[in-house]
């Protein structure tokens, strides 16, 4: 693994310059799970089907992004990502009327927009057979 940029400095924690990770094992921590702080990881791929085996081959899902002009293409690979949200030519974009929120191991329900409302309520179904005597 190597990184662009990285300097680990003890005050109080633990903090990490913005650093981009390179040539990262697919089976390591920073590349399984979810990193929250200004980090980033690339690889290199040849194929659709060999970028979206690395990317879904984890615990985790809330956010993924492609990035192309091709917006058929954008849309077909967004739809086999196993994550919460997706971003086409952007990353973390947020719309607070829109439901934010992932898959597997990152979170459950949604926040934001109609979908947050879903939380606080306890839907229930009565049915009643009027022809019963």
């Amino acid at each position: 693994m190597r990184a662009s940029t990285l300097t680990v400095i003890n005050i109080q924690g633990y903090f990490i310059e913005p650093t981009v990770f390179v040539d990262v094992d697919p089976t390591s921590e920073i590349h399984c799970e979810e990193i929250f702080g200004p980090v980033s990881v690339v690889k290199s791929f040849k194929t659709e089907e060999e970028v979206m085996a690395l990317s879904n081959n984890t615990d985790f899902g809330l956010m993924a992004g492609v990035f192309t002009q091709d917006i058929n293409k954008a849309l077909r690979i967004a739809s086999e990502f196993e994550s919460g949200m997706v971003g086409v030519n952007c990353i973390s974009l947020m719309m607070m009327n829109a439901p934010f929120g992932g898959v597997k191991e990152s979170g459950q329900g949604r926040e934001g927009g109609i979908h947050a409302l879903r939380a606080f309520t306890d839907p229930k179904t009565i049915m009643v057979n009027m022809s019963y005597k």
